[in-house]
C-alpha cells in the first residue's frame, strides 16, 4: 500500500499533468481558430494547425479525432460550463435559479471570446462542409440540460424539461441578438431575458 504522502503526491502530479493537457488543448484550438479565420475553414490543414500550434500530428489526434472536432469546441466548453455550474450549486437551489447562474457562466464565456466566435460563425457560414454546423446553442441543449437538472436529485418531468427549454429558447435569443448588434450591459441583458423565459416555469 502507498503512504499517504506519495498517494496525495501523485494525484497532485496528475492534477499538473491534467491541466497541462488542457493548456496544450487550448493552444491547439487559438492556432486552429486563428487559421480559420486567417485563410477560412477549407483550406486550412491539420499540418497546418500543427505547425501553427508548434506540436506533432499524433499530439493533435490526442485531444482530436478530426479537423471539424475544432469548430465544435465552443459547444463542448460551453457545455461543461453548465455542466459544472449545475453539479456545484447548492441542493437547496431552485432548477430555475441553477440554470440562470450556469447559463450566465456560459454567457461570460461568450462576452469574453467574442471576437473568435464572431470569426467562427463566418468561417462556418463560408465553408462548404460546415455551412450547416456553425458554432451556436444546439438544439439537443434542451434534453442535456433537463437530465443534468434531474441528477441534482428529485423525479424527472415534463416541467423539468419545460423549463430547460426555455432557459435555453432564451439563452439562443440573447446568442443571436449579441452577435447582431453590440449590447451595452450583454450580461445583464442575458440575465432579463432568462428570468423571462424561466419565470411561469420555475
Amino acid at each position: 500500500m502507498r503512504p499517504r504522502s506519495q498517494a496525495g503526491e501523485g494525484s497532485a502530479i496528475e492534477s499538473l499533468r491534467e491541466r497541462k493537457r488542457e493548456r496544450n488543448r487550448a493552444a491547439t484550438v487559438e492556432a486552429a481558430w486563428r487559421l480559420f479565420i486567417e485563410r477560412g475553414y477549407d483550406h486550412v490543414t491539420v499540418q497546418d494547425i500543427c505547425a501553427a500550434a508548434d506540436i506533432a500530428p499524433r499530439t493533435f489526434h490526442r485531444y482530436f479525432a478530426a479537423k471539424e472536432d475544432i469548430i465544435a469546441e465552443p459547444v463542448r466548453r460551453m457545455n461543461a460550463l453548465t455542466d459544472e455550474h449545475i453539479a456545484a450549486a447548492p441542493a437547496e437551489l431552485p432548477d430555475a435559479e441553477v440554470l440562470r447562474l450556469a447559463l450566465l457562466a456560459v454567457g461570460e464565456f461568450v462576452v469574453e471570446h467574442r471576437e473568435l466566435l464572431t470569426g467562427l460563425r463566418t468561417v462556418a457560414l463560408q465553408s462548404t462542409q460546415l455551412r450547416t454546423a456553425y458554432p451556436g446553442v444546439r438544439p439537443d441543449q434542451e434534453a442535456r440540460l433537463a437530465d443534468r437538472l434531474t441528477a441534482r436529485g428529485g423525479p424527472p418531468g415534463w416541467r423539468r424539461r419545460l423549463l430547460a427549454g426555455c432557459a435555453i429558447a432564451g439563452f439562443r435569443v440573447w446568442y443571436e441578438d449579441y452577435f447582431r448588434d453590440p449590447m451595452d450591459d450583454p450580461l445583464t441583458r442575458l440575465d432579463e431575458i432568462l428570468r423571462v423565459a424561466t419565470r411561469d416555469v420555475a
